[in-house]
């Protein structure tokens, strides 16, 4: 009789009730990450307007200076948009690392893709917001 040592290695099977905890464990970092990435659009989408929206104005009305310009504001908030939802892509990954180490059978998460192309958005603003400024 051979011993399979990748058999010794394998996770055990887990029950049912074990198997849905993990399922809403999982589910439930992927609804974080999704508001993460809604919050990240927002904080991008705003910033990215203030910006536009205060040049345009500046260039139909030629106003006083102020301490902290509208553009500086937009590229503050579209930076902040970007820093947070790297930040919180970093976490996602690490907890759903940790949590397929537990269950394998779980499916992979495919909100990287959403917060990939979200981030590579949030670029184009901020360059767009520098440039043109």
């Amino acid at each position: 009789m051979s011993v399979d040592p990748a058999r010794d290695n394998a996770a055990p099977a887990l029950d049912v009730g074990t198997s849905l905890a993990f399922e809403r464990t999982y589910l439930a970092h992927e609804r974080t990450q999704m508001a993460w990435i809604r919050t990240a659009l927002s904080l991008i989408s705003f910033g990215f307007t203030i910006s536009k929206f205060f040049e345009y104005l500046d260039q139909k009305h030629a106003g006083p200076a102020t301490f902290v310009s509208p553009r500086t504001v937009g590229i503050l908030m579209i930076s902040l948009g970007l820093v947070f939802l790297g930040l919180a892509t970093l976490q996602h990954w690490q907890a759903l690392r940790k949590l397929h180490a537990r269950c394998p059978s779980l499916p992979r998460s495919l909100s990287w893709v959403t917060a990939t192309l979200l981030a590579l958005l949030g670029l184009f603003a901020l360059v767009g917001a520098i440039v043109r400024g």
